[in-house]
């Protein structure tokens, strides 16, 4: 065994740097913190080439005499533990660990100037050495800025993504940072241009609002509760304002920006029964709770937090969100009569036919669904033209039903019930039909039937193109995409830092909403990353489709457009659920009615 040995400081600021910097963001958000903590009324964040090339932040905090900023390159250097009780912190940061880890694996300028001073000091290290420092120009406050990050750690270095990527990530923390301090005015420059300035006194709900979406204001409810020592305010997105993925959700702990399993587990308890599965809520919710209830010396990153009661606050997190989306005019979700609901057996959800379809689909291969149920590209045009038309009128009365009508597996539709479910009678029982989850798998197997070749690829020109504004890092990801979405009949180009231009749609969703379709792409691109629509992986971006050119829940439909809907189901395999997981349609059996109203 090789002697035990003291690691050089060089190498333990390395090591260090290895849990506390692991790519530009994180020095990022060590820096933005800092400056907060120094009382900065004003910070501003430069970043050049996604922070690969250099990031820069400057603030107007209280600034370093030359001895202190010597003093906070050193390891576990810091002012912000002044009687040593970790537990009772109220800093963002409190490890000492930050400054000195970044500049052993970068370039790293320091320059500061406390208040009254005549002049400010500069120190410039490179990967650890001191290699200059003396008197620098600037207003009182301090300016940090780190250049060619792992430069010299190869290692490290070849694993940071893109620029693109290392923007959007820094993008992202000083968002999240910005949203706990409405009273600090932050901008945000990349390049030469200007991507964020918040102005300070906003308010929670304008912060929030202008920097997650500005429908949120209009679509969401304030949040200010407390149950004993603890405090919950923010700003909850109703049910009906949701994203097909979670990274709309800002949680923070006395103002520290987390990413909790209890947060995000209590968040998804309190949407449970108004939410889709595979729909999120956007919110931005902040947690006040005594320092000593509240473990954040977890990881090096002080991202994660560990509570002393943990139920409770889960408990307080739930019952605050379901208050509030409860109140006023803010509908709320009821939970069904267990009891009855019992009565209602719901069709098993498989890949082969159910045992009511099964004599249809007799013979069939369903080790290949696909081909099986191939038809062409004719037929399926005109069966869709029978369920997709729009219908003209309200329902109407039935026309007198032929003999054979009643040996269809599921029934005839005999009306609708709130728009939105299809109430038939089967030879057997009572079948209840939601008519968007149904017709959202239909036209998904119709797109796969028809194939890309001809119900996805054919495009529609629009007669106007169209802009929709989005988030920049959205636009960048669906500007990457833009070759594989073509291939499929979206053809969208860059349209400006924050736009994109539609040009053409899919020939078999032509009247859905762009706006909503990109939002949509976006959320799967950002969730799955980039080989899911450049790959073999596009069902998804079929689901996407079909959810958009399906029979909207609430629209009303003739009798003869239900029955066409109930008959497509019939031919169509894997009608049983929905592109989500979620039955397309229950049978209560004449049986069970009968018991309903005591017959038996």
């Amino acid at each position: 065994m090789p002697p035990i040995r003291r690691l050089p400081d060089t190498l333990v600021n390395r090591i260090a740097a290895g849990e506390v910097v692991e790519r530009p963001s994180s020095a990022l958000k060590e820096l933005v913190e800092n400056a907060i903590d120094a009382g900065a009324t004003r910070i501003a964040v430069k970043l050049v080439e996604g922070g690969l090339a250099s990031l820069e932040v400057t603030d107007d905090g209280c600034g370093m005499t030359p001895e202190e900023m010597a003093l906070a390159l050193e390891r576990h250097a810091t002012s912000k533990l002044p009687d040593e009780a970790i537990e009772q912190v109220v800093t963002l940061g409190f490890r000492g660990e930050a400054l000195p880890s970044i500049a052993s694996v970068a370039r790293f300028t320091l320059e500061s100037r406390p208040r009254g001073a005549e002049q400010g000091w500069k120190r410039i290290v490179d990967h650890g050495e001191l290699v200059a420092e003396g008197p620098a120009a600037l207003p009182p406050g301090t300016r940090v800025r780190v250049e060619n990050l792992f430069g010299k750690v190869p290692a490290r270095r070849k694993f940071l993504r893109t620029a693109r990527s290392e923007y959007a990530a820094c993008k992202d923390v000083v968002q999240r940072l910005a949203m706990a301090r409405p009273d600090v005015a932050i901008s945000l420059d990349h390049g030469d241009r200007r991507i964020l300035a918040l102005q300070a006194g906003e308010g929670i709900e304008n912060r929030v609002a202008q920097i997650v979406a500005r429908e949120l204001k209009d679509n969401g409810v304030m949040l200010d509760l407390e149950r004993g020592a603890m405090r919950l305010t923010g700003v909850a997105g109703l049910p009906t304002y949701n994203r097909g993925v979670a990274d709309h959700q800002y949680l923070f702990v006395n103002g520290r920006p987390v990413k909790d399993r209890l947060l995000t587990g209590a968040v998804r308890g309190a949407y449970a029964d108004m939410l889709a599965r595979d729909r999120h809520a956007v919110l931005a919710l902040f947690l006040d709770i005594p320092p000593e209830d509240v473990d954040v010396n977890v990881h090096p990153a002080k991202t994660e937090v560990r509570f002393r009661d943990a139920q409770g606050v889960r408990g307080f997190i739930v019952s605050g969100l379901r208050q509030a989306l409860s109140t006023g005019d803010k509908r709320s979700a009821q939970t069904p009569d267990a009891g009855a609901m019992a009565r209602w057996q719901a069709e098993p959800l498989r890949e082969e036919p159910a045992p009511a379809l099964r004599s249809i689909f007799a013979g069939r291969d369903w080790t290949a669904p696909h081909a099986s149920v191939a038809e062409p590209a004719a037929a399926w045009q005109a069966t869709a033209g029978e369920v997709v038309a729009a219908p003209q009128g309200r329902a109407e009365e039935a026309a007198p039903i032929a003999a054979e009508a009643e040996d269809y597996p599921l029934g005839v539709a005999r009306g609708q019930v709130a728009n939105t479910y299809i109430v038939a009678e089967a030879k057997d029982g009572l079948v209840l039909v939601d008519q968007h989850a149904a017709h959202e798998r239909l036209v998904l197997e119709r797109l796969r039937a028809a194939g890309a070749e001809d119900a996805v690829k054919r495009e529609q020109a629009l007669l106007i193109p169209e802009v929709v504004e989005l988030e920049e890092t959205a636009c960048d990801r669906l500007e990457e995409a833009a070759p594989r979405l073509a291939e499929l009949g979206l053809a969208i180009e860059r349209f400006g830092p924050s736009a994109m231009l539609v040009r053409s749609m899919p020939h078999a969703i032509a009247r859905t909403d762009p706006e909503k379709l990109l939002r949509d792409i976006d959320d799967d691109l950002a969730v799955n990353g980039e080989a899911l629509l450049l790959g073999e992986k596009l069902d998804l971006v079929l689901a996407t489709m079909a959810c958009h050119g399906s029979v909207r829940a609430g629209r009303s439909l003739r009798v003869d457009e239900m029955n066409a809907l109930l008959r497509e189901m019939e031919r169509t395999p894997r009608s049983g659920q929905c592109n989500h997981g979620r039955p397309t349609w229950v049978k209560l059996s004449m049986d069970d009615v009968e018991k309903l109203f005591g017959r038996h």
